[in-house]
């Protein structure tokens, strides 16, 4: 009987060590203030949110999700919701558990919402991406990960605040070393969307990227083509996937489509690429 106690306090104990560890970004507080959520915001919010949705996000957290094996890459998962809410399941925690399986450490991370009504929408979730990214550093020796193997990969506002940490002038130490974008947008010109939108460009020293998205998902399939020329101008690796069908949101669904095999083609870039070796 003793012995069948320490088994399942053993058990028990082992469970609760596995389980992935939250850690706030900003331990004295993020910076800048939140602006109050307009009735436009509200209406998104009472409309668009689902269940597995969640805002209000003051304190800004990485949750890490370690494979068995760790193989020293590490991706920063950023959910879209349109800078209002995060799709925190599937384009969340099920995309870090699937990172596991190919031996990287997922990192889901919640970001800052609601900032839509900001001026700029993106620099709240991409200051918190970029923190994210040093604090993943800091730690990388602690958590068996490579400080030069840490990605990010974002699903629609998690594409764009991807864009823009890749693409903007920050310190090196807060840019990844690669990036995935699914289904992003918001760089394009509106009204030309062949054309960046003014301020926003791709400097030589971008990191690589991978790019998926479907024809079907308004000006984002458009946003992914125009990146990806600018990416070739500079012999930046990237890798482009259009498909005809699969519309926006789809994240890590099973729809029997050939757009949801993507995270297939995603991990079989890692590879060509380096970042699956131990």
């Amino acid at each position: 009987m003793l012995r069948l106690l320490f088994a399942l306090v053993f058990a028990s104990f082992t469970l609760q060590a596995a389980d992935p560890a939250e850690i706030k970004i900003w331990p004295e507080g993020a910076p800048g203030q939140m602006t109050p959520p307009s009735p436009a915001t509200q209406e998104f919010l009472r409309t668009k949110a689902g269940k597995t949705t969640i805002t209000n996000i003051h304190e800004p957290t990485i949750t890490v999700f370690q494979p068995a094996k760790p193989n020293g890459t590490s991706v920063i998962v950023a959910p879209g919701g349109g800078y209002v809410f995060l799709s925190a399941v599937h384009e969340g925690t099920q995309v870090c558990e699937w990172l596991t399986t190919i031996g990287v450490t997922g990192i889901l991370l919640k970001y800052r919402t609601p900032t839509r009504d900001d001026a700029a929408p993106h620099e709240k979730p991409a200051a918190d991406a970029a923190q994210a990214i040093k604090l993943v550093r800091q730690k990388a020796a602690d958590w068996h990960l490579d400080p030069q193997r840490v990605g990010l990969l974002g699903f629609s506002a998690g594409g764009n605040l991807l864009a823009h940490l890749a693409c903007d002038r920050g310190e090196p130490v807060e840019r990844p070393n690669f990036g995935v974008m699914i289904y992003g947008g918001g760089f394009v010109d509106f009204k030309e969307p062949t054309k960046l939108k003014q301020g926003f460009s791709v400097p030589a020293d971008a990191p690589p990227m991978f790019l998926a998205c479907a024809h079907n998902d308004g000006q984002n399939s458009t946003a992914s083509a125009v990146l990806y020329l600018e990416y070739k101008k500079h012999n930046i690796p990237c890798e482009l996937h259009l498909f005809t069908q699969g519309g926006h949101g789809f994240g890590m669904r099973a729809e029997n489509k050939p757009i949801n095999a993507w995270p297939q083609r995603c991990a079989d870039w890692m590879k060509s690429m380096g970042w699956l070796l131990p």
